[in-house]
């Protein structure tokens, strides 16, 4: 069964850390404890077949390039995120169709999206109801032991 894993973005990026970085790829922007493990996660069981689901970009390969800070969030419309028409597009561009299996690290915000673009698929949200600490804790388990969720 193909298998895609979406990880988060989230609200610390580089740029914060790094003014001056520059143009990043997608895996090196998100720097916050649990979108930084939440890519740690996908990298170690699915390298080659992960993306993050920003909220200003949509789905992003790990290598694709952000040319700057930004901040948008799924939760408040007023930062004006993609819209679920735009994902229909990219998920459709991109071959999200073809995976099967969709596995969505993030919070109820990014599993409710991956849902309505990706419905049918058989989607599995593991850190499903946990705290932000309880999810880091729960993902760098897997990642010792080198079992996944």
């Amino acid at each position: 069964m193909k298998t895609l894993c979406i990880a988060p973005c989230g609200d610390r990026k580089i740029w914060k850390k790094i003014p001056d970085a520059g143009p990043q790829k997608a895996r090196n922007v998100y720097t916050g404890p649990y979108a930084g493990k939440c890519i740690q996660y996908a990298e170690k069981f699915y390298p080659s077949s992960w993306c993050i689901l920003s909220a200003k970009y949509g789905f992003l390969f790990p290598d694709d390039v952000i040319q700057g800070p930004y901040n948008v969030t799924f939760k408040r419309k007023n930062t004006n995120p993609i819209t679920i028409d735009e994902l229909l597009i990219q998920a459709d561009e991109k071959g999200l169709e073809g995976y099967e299996k969709i596995i969505v690290l993030g919070g109820r915000e990014y599993s409710n999206m991956v849902e309505k673009i990706l419905y049918g698929k058989n989607i599995y949200v593991p850190l499903k109801g946990l705290a932000m600490g309880q999810s880091i804790s729960k993902l760098k388990g897997a990642i010792t032991k080198g079992t996944p969720l």
